[in-house]
């Protein structure tokens, strides 16, 4: 195999492995989100809690399905990004540092995918072509 097409494969499959196991996180979020009742979360900035799970079942799950199918990748890692910030540094700032691995390691990976864009096997390339032959 060619050694840039290795690297397109590799890369869509950053681009797609992180944010599926971002999905998990995102995906119990949401169903506590949508349990009703009273809801246990962190009131971020005073937005309550309800609007600060919101915010953070976009981050985990909005986003990341955007970056798996690789549409508005740069925009879209913003909202993981700013989500992996707040766990990182608001959410878990009283705890070690093994204790923010997680939120840190997937704050990295959303950045350098932001950095880096969709790549080639991405609905953005697929767009890029199809206005370049227009």
């Amino acid at each position: 195999m060619e050694n840039n097409k290795l690297s397109n494969y590799g890369y869509t499959l950053f681009r797609v492995g992180i944010p599926a196991l971002m999905l998990l996180h995102g995906t119990h979020k949401l169903e506590k989100l949508m349990a009703g009742g009273e809801i246990k979360f962190m009131d971020f900035m005073g937005l309550g809690t309800e609007t600060s799970l919101l915010l953070a079942v976009i981050g985990e799950l909005v986003a990341p399905l955007f970056l798996i199918v690789g549409f508005k990748t740069r925009w879209a890692a913003i909202p993981a990004i700013i989500t992996m910030f707040v766990a990182a540094f608001v959410a878990h700032s009283g705890e070690p540092l093994d204790e923010r691995e997680h939120s840190l390691l997937y704050m990295i990976a959303f950045i350098a995918i932001a950095m880096i864009g969709s790549g080639s096997n991405s609905i953005d390339a697929w767009l890029q072509k199809r206005k370049s032959k227009a």
